[in-house]
């Protein structure tokens, strides 16, 4: 398959960088084209993140590509979407709401922005869970006029509570969710982010809008796609969503009500088994299983287990009964936000996509 020409917007940012550091050697994509903002805008990529002082700043384990050190980094606002096949986009919801609508009209977006997860014509995809939602893309170009479309992955917290779930919801219904997080630092991004000064030796109880996001989106991610939308799963998620001194994965605490009795073995054979038809496509970025289900009482845990399998697997621990709950069960996962939650995860999408022949 030749290569499918891509542009990331949003380069210099956090998320941006992710992207950057999934896409090298990628088979199936080629970076031809960064964009950011006006201030970025005319220099090489490695100027553009550089700072006065001479500070590199790339803030990825992963190299950066020298490739893509020496692309000259476009204004976001003027980029010409017709000269790639697919756009990466990693910028605030502001900005998104303006630019990936103008790109969409002409080629296809994945989006790491919540500008338009909530909108009726718009999936929210997680690779493995509800890939069948692609339906809506041809209701989404129809509706609004466009050759490509936008397709947002979810938030990150989102992400490894609805990749639990969906075993659980196939195989035994849910009633109800209640969900603590724990969520990295990372997520915050660096601007204007947690500074130091706040997080250590300290939880912060509260993220602005994001249990609000999970709790919608998760419903809409498990739902039904009915016509031309999606009806919302019915069982309501409570959650609450705390920041705590961890740098990357997310760790939440999870109490599900299911609609028939399980046991917990039952329970963690659903898991492992989940997701085998959507491994069995060989994506260039799918691991070898999307959940890990462990019987160690003291994991996971967000240093030793968010970079299996490169970051793309939740991993699922203390799978319990709850006796406070009807038909109770609660466990422990921990999912990887700036990988699986967010790039990564979001190239998964696009090869899915392409292997649909959306893209």
């Amino acid at each position: 398959m030749k290569k499918k020409t891509v542009a990331v917007i949003g380069a210099t940012g956090v998320a941006g960088q992710q992207f950057l550091a999934s896409l090298s050697g990628h088979p199936w994509f080629e970076v031809v084209a960064l964009a950011a903002s006006e201030r970025s805008a005319g220099k090489l990529y490695k100027d553009a993140i550089t700072d006065a002082a001479g500070a590199f700043r790339w803030y990825c384990q992963d190299p950066l590509d020298p490739a893509f050190a020496q692309i000259m980094v476009q204004d976001a606002s003027k980029l010409d979407a017709t000269k790639v096949d697919l756009i990466f986009t990693a910028v605030e919801s502001d900005a998104a709401k303006d630019l990936e609508p103008r790109y969409a009209k002409t080629t296809p977006v994945v989006s790491t922005a919540s500008a338009f997860r909530y909108e009726k014509d718009v999936p929210i995809f997680i690779p493995g869970v509800n890939e069948s939602h692609d339906a809506l893309i041809p209701v989404q170009k129809k509706n609004r006029g466009w050759k490509g479309f936008v397709t947002p992955v979810p938030n990150c917290t989102t992400t490894g509570l609805a990749m639990s779930l969906k075993p659980l919801h196939e195989h035994f219904g849910i009633q109800q969710v209640l969900m603590t997080s724990m969520q990295a630092c990372s997520g915050a991004g660096r601007s204007p982010g947690v500074i130091g000064m706040d997080i250590i030796d300290n939880v912060i109880p509260y993220i602005p809008k994001e249990e609000e996001k999970v709790e919608k989106e998760t419903q809409k991610i498990l739902g039904t796609l009915k016509g031309e939308e999606i009806v919302s799963a019915a069982f309501p998620v409570s959650a609450t969503c705390t920041r705590v001194p961890v740098l990357e994965a997310h760790t939440e605490a999870v109490y599900v009500s299911l609609k028939k009795p399980a046991t917990v073995d039952e329970v963690k054979q659903a898991m492992r088994e989940w997701g085998r038809g959507f491994i069995d496509l060989k994506l260039p970025s799918c691991p070898p299983y999307l959940l890990e289900v462990t019987d160690d009482p003291f994991r996971p845990q967000p240093r030793l287990d968010r970079d299996r399998q490169g970051g793309m697997v939740t991993t699922v621990g203390r799978v319990r009964s709850d006796h406070a709950l009807a038909h109770g069960v609660k466990f422990v996962l921990v999912s990887h936000n700036t990988k699986m939650g967010a790039a990564k995860g979001g190239m998964l999408v696009a090869e899915y996509l392409i292997h649909k022949g959306h893209i």
